[in-house]
């Protein structure tokens, strides 16, 4: 389970942070990828799921990702400003597959595009340029969603539901969680509001108390009505303070209760925030009180240039870790 929020109205930078939440750790490392890689979208951590027909691309774009579980792509940018992040969707449902194209496993899914794209529009239309399959990792299938965002501020969500793909396009689509799909949670929020309205407040107050659990509606709701407070910020400093304050608010604590209803709720493990105007990635593990960055202009992403990673679990890493990234093999 994780939430995602977008703020791509304060006029300084579009930012854009997220919550990894799960049961156990996904063993993420920061990891930047050149252009000119060679990619197989059946391959990953030593085993093939795509059959014999993957779809293959060289990378057009460099990128700094949070990679889980070996190799897999679950969130980050690309050197244009493009955004990408994976979050867990129960629902999923990528529904038959089609001979015809050829087959990405879903661990990649947002490699793929921010290897491809320069922003959402682009994006959005490389989906009909292949087939996902599903994949499983220790025992977890990978159902989920996509939230994509530009350096525009432009905005999309893209789910599998019913064996068929949905596209929510638009820059007021600024929040996401997991269940229900967001059309629903979309109708939940606009309940909310409405909810408050007939009680003569234009926001909730003491008479409307916010939901407070920990579970995806609430969550949402929460997010949706904090992102929307707040102040306009100075610098790039006070921007991602805000951003992480409301990230912060829409985690889970440690001991949260797993079962809320028909959904697994799990503690958060790290957070996240993009910087795509300023191409800037923070990082912070929840075990750690540390706050990392990197900046993605520092590296060498032209053809040819080396695989960069880090282990963020470390309490000697704090700030600008940008020069702290070692060579590795490229996880594929």
């Amino acid at each position: 389970m994780c939430t995602r929020i977008l703020w791509n109205t304060n006029g300084l930078a579009v930012l854009v942070g997220r919550t990894m939440d799960w049961p156990e750790s996904t063993d993420p490392v920061l990891t930047v990828f050149p252009q000119g890689l060679k990619r197989d979208g059946g391959k990953l951590v030593g085993h093939t799921v795509a059959g014999d027909n993957p779809l293959k691309w060289t990378s057009r774009f460099g990128s700094l990702v949070t990679t889980i579980y070996g190799g897999g792509t679950v969130d980050g940018l690309n050197e244009r400003g493009l955004g990408a992040h994976m979050l867990y969707l129960d629902e999923t449902d990528l529904g038959p597959g089609d001979p015809n194209k050829p087959a990405l496993q879903i661990a990649l899914w947002i490699q793929y595009l921010l290897d491809s794209a320069e922003t959402v529009a682009e994006a959005l239309d490389l989906l009909d340029t292949f087939q996902l399959m599903m994949v499983e990792m220790r025992g977890f299938r990978a159902t989920v969603h996509v939230a994509l965002e530009d350096a525009s501020g432009d905005s999309a969500i893209i789910e599998y539901v019913d064996g068929e793909r949905r596209v929510h396009h638009d820059r007021k689509y600024t929040v996401m969680t997991n269940e229900p799909a967001f059309d629903e949670q979309l109708r939940l929020l606009e309940q909310q509001v409405q909810k408050v309205r007939s009680l003569g407040h234009d926001q909730p107050s003491g008479e409307v108390p916010l939901p407070g659990n920990v579970n995806a509606v609430d969550r949402f709701q929460r997010a949706a009505y904090f992102s929307a407070l707040l102040p306009k910020p100075a610098n790039e400093r006070q921007a991602v303070a805000g951003i992480l304050a409301v990230t912060r608010n829409a985690s889970v604590p440690f001991g949260a209760p797993y079962r809320t209803g028909r959904f697994d709720v799990y503690n958060t493990e790290y957070r996240t925030v993009c910087d795509l105007t300023d191409k800037r990635y923070f990082f912070e593990l929840a075990t750690s009180p540390n706050l990392l960055w990197t900046e993605l202009d520092r590296f060498d992403l032209s053809p040819g240039a080396s695989v960069m990673a880090l282990n963020p679990d470390s309490l000697d890493l704090a700030g600008d870790v940008s020069g702290q990234f070692a060579q590795v093999d490229a996880p594929f």
